[in-house]
């Protein structure tokens, strides 16, 4: 039995994490090396990418997920990959990527494994990215150390890139985000670190202003330390972990943002991967946390993944084009471009279905659900229910062919029962496997 068949066993099965633990955010693909960016009050995700027959470390690109409520995600596949670098010497190695925004453009630091950082940029969070440089930001030629790239802008406009495995560097940025000022510093050997530094500042319940540094704690099994400090060059002092080290995973590595009055950690686990097996894959899921300081700044530490709750910042609005591949939980499914930016939600079959934390119907209630799709077998039906995979029916509409898988048809039901605010699922049913796919939806009242 193939990944695919397995994956479709298990939803229709209905195995997953245990109801009100945190699930992964993502689990279309396998994510890693989260790097979360706040722009325009939405949070931009940004993740490496273990393919799905990955052993050891299978990585090609990088991926875009976007949200503003913490717990539906929007997927906006790839957004780099190593084929941007011309002057790459593997094909494989897109490792734990960073991006910031300066000035109305977007840079992304990128890891080529053996040959540096490299740094492509775009005029959008959404890319295209282009590398200005041809060639690499940083190069350590005579050691394999530049993994892992960090930025942080100070408030006094000055930009440093962290970076490192087993060391810890840092050099400072000109104000074009692509070329560096004066020589690269390597820092005290923080105790713990691993790799993944994550740098942002904060000021306590004093008014004093701290530095924080994050990073993967030491291997294995890895979980996620941190150290302060005064000054962004240090130096550190050790304060302990966000996240301790575990058996339960593996690997870590952080991200760190404020969010609509909320801190918040993302980091990575093995937890999609166990749902199928407990044998080891380098098969990574992104999760995430609130995270809460004391009034001194230090961090209060944060329980495994699957042992907190990520509560939902605001209700979800269906009453607008609601692109298929936005979910709060869709196992088994896939998502892929259709053109050149638009995604769709593919490899549908029977028994799955996709869940939408949070959507507020209002106190009059949705009348009707429409959504575009397509389809070349004789189609399928998506049951629209409330709360849970089994809850009540609010509407049902038939999927049928299209004519060919690119062709897309708006099909439409009427929807009873949907007043409120309530999780919802669209559940698939049909004959077989690749029932139909789906580009987007939407209720009105």
């Amino acid at each position: 039995m193939n990944l695919k068949k397995i994956v479709a066993v298990v939803a229709v099965l209905g195995v997953m994490l245990p109801a009100g633990a945190q699930d992964p955010i993502i689990q279309t693909r396998y994510t890693a090396d989260p790097a979360p960016m706040v722009y325009n009050d939405t949070i931009f995700l940004y993740t490496t990418h273990d393919e799905d027959d990955a052993d050891g470390f299978k990585m090609l690109d990088w991926l875009l997920y976007t949200s503003t409520d913490m717990v539906n995600w929007t997927d906006h596949g790839p957004v780099a990959s190593l084929q941007d670098f011309s002057w790459r010497s593997r094909d494989n190695g897109a490792w734990a990527e960073h991006v910031i925004e300066r000035n109305g453009k977007f840079y992304m630091y990128c890891p080529l494994h053996g040959h540096g950082i490299g740094v492509l940029v775009s005029d959008t969070p959404y890319g295209p990215f282009k590398d200005p440089l041809g060639k690499p930001l940083v190069w350590n030629k005579e050691n394999w150390y530049d993994i892992d790239p960090a930025v942080y802008i100070d408030d006094d406009g000055q930009a440093y890139m962290y970076w490192g495995n087993p060391k810890t560097f840092c050099v400072r940025l000109n104000e074009d985000m692509i070329s560096t000022k004066g020589d690269i510093m390597e820092m005290d050997h923080i105790n713990d670190y691993q790799e993944g530094p994550w740098l942002w500042a904060r000021k306590n319940a004093y008014g004093e202003k701290n530095y924080y540094l994050a990073f993967a704690s030491t291997c294995c099994p890895e979980g996620i330390g941190y150290a302060m400090s005064k000054s962004p060059t240090g130096p550190w002092e050790h304060k302990g972990h966000i996240m301790d080290h575990t058996p339960r995973t593996r690997g870590n590595h952080p991200g760190i943002i404020e969010y609509k009055g909320k801190s918040y950690v993302f980091g990575l686990n093995y937890d999609l991967l166990r749902l199928i097996t407990d044998e080891h894959h380098e098969r990574r899921s992104v999760s995430a946390a609130e995270m809460k300081y004391n009034p001194d700044g230090t961090i209060i530490e944060v329980p495994y993944w699957k042992d907190t709750v990520l509560e939902q910042i605001e209700p979800f609005d269906p009453y607008r084009k609601v692109q298929a591949e936005t979910m709060a939980w869709g196992y088994g499914l896939k998502t892929d471009k259709l053109g050149e930016r638009n995604m769709y939600v593919h490899d549908i079959d029977n028994g799955e279905y996709i869940m939408l934390r949070g959507v507020d119907f209002g106190k009059k209630g949705a009348k009707t659900f429409s959504v575009d799709a397509s389809c070349v077998k004789p189609g399928g039906m998506i049951e629209l229910r409330l709360d849970k995979a089994d809850g009540p029916v609010i509407g049902r509409v038939m999927i049928k062919p299209t004519g060919s898988i690119d062709n897309y048809s708006r099909f439409t039901c009427k929807v009873k029962g949907a007043k409120g605010v309530h999780d919802l699922y669209l559940c698939f049913s049909g004959n077989g496997d690749d029932l139909f796919n789906l580009d987007s939806w939407n209720f009105k009242k």
